[in-house]
């Protein structure tokens, strides 16, 4: 995490909203190691990397849109 800028991260609510989903569901995603953040090294915090939310819309994107395609 040393290398990249802080603003390269987002906190658990800003990563929720980001992403559209409650905090909650990031905390269970975390846990069944969907989505592993990054712990902010003075507080432990976590934090997600833009681009790990950013990848991880447009994985879902391309999953509904073959679930949207083999129901046609």
């Amino acid at each position: 995490m040393s290398e990249d800028n802080l603003q390269d991260y987002l906190t658990i609510k800003q990563a929720a909203k980001f992403l559209g989903v409650t905090a909650e569901t990031l905390r269970n995603w975390d846990r069944k190691g969907k989505l592993i953040p990054y712990r902010n090294p003075l507080n432990r915090y976590r934090l997600y990397k833009l681009s790990d939310l950013e990848q991880l819309l447009i994985e879902i994107g391309q999953r509904d849109g073959a679930s949207e395609e083999s129901q046609k």
